[in-house]
């Protein structure tokens, strides 16, 4: 895959994430829900933190969640900088067209998650009891590094009441898949389970490589 491939890959992510995020913000109030279908709605929500909600300050007792959001946002914007890197140098290597199609997702998916993080908290008012503006005269709802990423698409899928004989969840009620999320996730997530479930595609070892010569090799000579 060449860079303007990937270039155009990822700038095709970028804009349905970023156009559904802008239409959310703009057109529904914080936890509005709409049912597509039983198993789909479009549920708006923030994440100020990481995956699930989940901040640093939650471990970490000492920190407020000022210097944690900040700390985030900062640790994103220089992971998105190395799987650029990794996926430049990828290309430039010619190393296999899964690896670098999972790395352009990748890194589709967490600029998009840093434009809402870096710019959203400046560029929208507050979505709580009202619908956001955009570029509102009194300020965003926060500074710069200090957005929340946009989260709209829910797949409760299935719900049910785990077993009363399960320790500490036993009798509550769940739902699958709980998580709402976005489309720059969706693409991380994409991204990683092609890593994962095609890896000998993504890093081939040698002996790989000159199996598929030789195999090119033999064919080549069955045709002559």
């Amino acid at each position: 895959m060449s860079i303007k491939k990937a270039f155009l890959l990822i700038l095709l992510i970028l804009l349905v994430d970023q156009i559904s995020k802008v239409y959310i913000k703009t057109h529904f109030e914080l936890r509005d829900r709409i049912e597509v279908f039983e198993w789909f709605h479009i549920a708006f929500v923030e994440n100020d933190g990481m995956a699930w909600g989940t901040k640093i300050s939650d471990f970490v007792s000492f920190i407020s969640d000022e210097t944690a959001k900040l700390s985030l946002t900062l640790f994103r914007i220089v992971a998105v900088f190395g799987i650029g890197y990794w996926m430049v140098s990828s290309i430039k290597k010619r190393a296999s067209r899964t690896l670098i199609w999972a790395v352009a997702l990748i890194f589709a998916g967490a600029l998009g998650n840093i434009i809402d993080s870096v710019f959203y908290g400046v560029l929208f008012s507050d979505s709580i009891n009202r619908v956001a503006t955009f570029l509102p005269e009194e300020g965003g709802y926060a500074g710069v590094f200090y957005g929340n990423v946009v989260d709209m698409l829910h797949f409760p899928i299935y719900s049910g009441i785990y077993p009363e004989w399960l320790p500490v969840l036993g009798g509550k009620s769940f739902s699958f898949f709980e998580p709402v999320f976005n489309i720059a996730d969706m693409a991380i997530s994409t991204g990683i389970g092609i890593l994962i479930v095609f890896n000998r595609k993504a890093f081939p070892k040698p002996s790989d490589q000159v199996e598929v010569v030789n195999e090119n090799e033999n064919t080549q000579l069955e045709n002559v």
